[in-house]
């Protein structure tokens, strides 16, 4: 199974994602657009993964040390890209959140997984593959309180990429 570990939105902060895809939409050529249910805020990426890396995935997020925190969408912005871009909703810094993620990375490490080395960017995906001349832009920020974070399985369904939540913490 292709897994990763996200922050999952409330409804009121999804449909703000939305009016800020939509809005992106409207001014390009063409694209690939999130469904509202997809709009998620990766925290790491585990990739394919077998019963007993589920196993420790579950154990890994039972592990760490999680208290509820804030985070703040402030702007849009995008990873250039041949063929389209690959625009996002950014999210303010937030030592709360690069502190989650560096204890997840870590603790998910000890248990055998091997995570990419980048450095950690968050950023909630709005599109892929679009054309568009204009430039990011900055929003009226908006926020919401984390208190979970989510165990997702990636996968497609009738054609359509769907998320499934298969544990929480």
């Amino acid at each position: 199974m292709r897994l990763f570990i996200a922050i999952n939105f409330t409804t009121e902060t999804r449909s703000q994602l939305l009016v800020l895809r939509d809005e992106l939409r409207g001014k390009s050529e063409r694209g690939r657009y999130s469904l509202p249910e997809n709009l998620h805020l990766t925290l790491v990426f585990l990739g394919e993964c077998d019963a007993k890396q589920i196993s420790a995935a579950k154990f890994s997020l039972d592990a760490i040390n999680l208290e509820p925190f804030n985070i703040t969408v402030d702007c849009i912005g995008r990873f250039k890209r041949n063929g389209g871009d690959l625009w996002w909703a950014g999210i303010r810094e937030n030592k709360a959140l690069t502190d989650l993620q560096q204890e997840l990375t870590s603790v998910l490490c000890s248990h055998g997984f091997k995570l990419e080395k980048r450095k950690y960017s968050p950023h909630i995906t709005l599109a892929r593959d679009v054309v568009t001349d204009i430039k990011p832009w900055t929003i009226e920020p908006f926020s919401e309180k984390v208190s979970t974070i989510e165990l997702m399985k990636s996968e497609h369904i009738t054609g359509k990429l769907t998320y499934t939540a298969m544990f929480s913490r």
